[in-house]
């Protein structure tokens, strides 16, 4: 019996190694293109290592983090069997948290857990995380996918991810910078990027709507264009805030995500401050507007819920208010001016004030949305 090969009791079990293997190999090349000359030890390696010496040439640099996922938007993605953008959507909900603080992304890991590890699904899952990890001057130093036979089908999975960003102490953007006058400057969304996806999925369950169904209001299947990757914000405006002449101009940002806009926005004002979006400035998606009427809602009951239209913004200063909107409109994120910053004492009654136990601001959406 010593002679003869033993049965491989893991791969019984329903885990194969080997397919993991060739999964790491697939992706080698993607995530290798995530490596500057900070990350040492390659692919591979138990831990990433990456090189903090550029820090200490920093006065009091503290370091900045954000774990999340992409929700059931992964959902989808597995029903119509297309994974190369869903890597995007999930670094878009870390990194973009990270810059929010006024922080430089430095490095990120990702963990995906699935049924059955499918080499080609990771590699392309991982390549998407990858891309996006270059776009925004994110290292990918390192990941973790893990096969849960008997817990997943085989063809399902979830994706999460960590990264690691830095800033200095002095330049930490947030509520103590907002003054009054500011000016709200919001950055259009791609779409509903990672959030309200239960409730898009419920409103096609309910009409029994496939998403290999096309949309004739969208021009594309129902799948293709509910996976529109997560707009990535990080990347210009990390090179705006180390702009001399504009950087100054920023005293806080806030990420579109769960929650909606209103509740976002209220978590990054001080407490006493308050604005008034007017939503005359600006046409939420044609996404938005088509599935708020499937489900019979009014655009402004789902508010709380979707981002429409609106994936980020900053509050800036005043005086240079027209040239961050004009960078952030160069640099291919369409923005404008939303609303100004008041300190004045009035009734709060109608507002979304603070969220996620945050008491932050106040913020309300006044108006009707542009056609």
């Amino acid at each position: 019996m010593s002679g003869e090969k033993q049965p491989d009791l893991y791969a019984a079990a329903g885990v194969d190694t080997r397919a993991g293997d060739l999964a790491v190999t697939l992706m080698k090349q993607a995530v290798v293109k995530t490596h500057g000359p900070e990350v040492l030890g390659g692919v591979g390696g138990f831990a990433g290592l990456f090189d903090a010496s550029a820090m200490l040439g920093m006065k009091r640099p503290l370091l900045a983090t954000s774990t999340d996922g992409v929700g059931t938007k992964v959902a989808i993605a597995q029903a119509i069997d297309k994974h190369d953008t869903i890597g995007q959507d999930l670094v878009g909900m870390v990194v973009d948290d990270i810059v929010v603080v006024g922080a430089r992304p430095l490095f990120m890991t990702d963990y995906i857990a699935c049924g059955k590890v499918v080499p080609e699904r990771i590699a392309d899952i991982v390549r998407g995380i990858a891309e996006a990890c270059e776009a925004t001057g994110t290292a990918l130093t390192g990941g973790e996918t893990a096969e849960h036979p008997g817990l997943l089908g085989p063809d399902d999975y979830d994706v999460a991810g960590a990264a690691t960003g830095v800033v200095e102490a002095d330049r930490v953007l947030g509520a103590e910078r907002v003054q009054h006058g500011d000016v709200v400057i919001a950055m259009e969304s791609s779409g509903p990027h990672s959030n309200g996806y239960s409730l898009i999925r419920r409103i096609l369950a309910d009409r029994g709507i496939s998403y290999t169904d096309h949309s004739a209001e969208l021009g594309a299947s129902w799948g293709e264009a509910l996976l529109e990757p997560t707009r990535l914000y990080t990347g210009p405006l990390v090179k705006l805030l180390a702009d001399e002449t504009l950087g100054g101009a920023f005293h806080a940002m806030s990420h579109v995500t769960g929650g909606g806009i209103a509740a976002n926005l209220a978590r990054v004002l001080p407490q006493g401050a308050w604005v008034e979006l007017d939503r005359g400035a600006w046409s939420p998606a044609p996404v938005f507007r088509v599935l708020a009427d499937m489900a019979g809602a009014e655009l402004t009951s789902t508010e709380g819920t979707w981002n429409l239209g609106i994936g980020m913004f900053a509050i800036v200063d005043a005086a240079q208010a027209s040239q961050v909107t004009s960078a952030l409109n160069a640099a291919g994120i369409r923005s404008w001016e939303a609303g100004a910053i008041s300190t004045e004492a009035r009734d709060f009654t109608g507002f979304e004030q603070g969220a996620k136990g945050v008491d932050g601001g106040a913020v309300r959406l006044v108006g009707n949305y542009a056609a």
